[in-house]
């Protein structure tokens, strides 16, 4: 088992892991999804071109251009921060307690359209979607960062 197979095992409760959660939780973390890519499908309107940040910003720590763990959680902090949700995310990814987040906060966050796609991809509706993210994406967070920081490229290929 990988890095991301444990961090999801031992973020949802009770081992309740849904497949749904995992397909939405790999999809949103591991693809394209939050770089503007989608080429698994080809009926997809095209995406819009990545906006350029700042390379000091803390969300592009590790980020990992090919759209994989580290590129996925970092354009997922980069998206909460643009969302002024950053406080939220940021106690996902600290030591300290999860701040929770309303699953119609997270569809902002998010976009209608990720969040289409993503329902579409896990087989379920977009609200039990958003549900089960807002539920379950704080722990996730969490697992998949160790000491409270984005995990280095060795530790994501351990």
């Amino acid at each position: 088992m990988g890095f991301f197979d444990n961090a999801l095992n031992n973020a949802v409760p009770d081992g309740n892991l849904t497949k749904p959660l995992v397909i939405a939780a790999g999809a949103l973390l591991l693809a394209k999804f939050l770089h503007g890519s989608s080429s698994d499908s080809q009926d997809a309107a095209p995406a819009p071109a990545p906006v350029p940040t700042p390379s000091a910003a803390p969300a592009q720590a590790g980020a990992d251009p090919s759209g994989g763990l580290l590129g996925g959680l970092g354009g997922l902090l980069e998206k909460f921060q643009q969302a002024g949700q950053g406080n939220v995310i940021n106690s996902w990814v600290g030591n300290g307690q999860n701040q929770p987040i309303q699953p119609g906060t997270l569809g902002q966050v998010l976009g209608s359209q990720t969040i289409s796609d993503l329902a579409q991809k896990a087989g379920i509706n977009e609200q039990d979607l958003l549900n089960q993210l807002a539920q379950n994406l704080p722990n996730i967070i969490h697992a998949l960062t160790p000491n409270g920081r984005l995990p280095t490229a060795g530790e994501v290929g351990q």
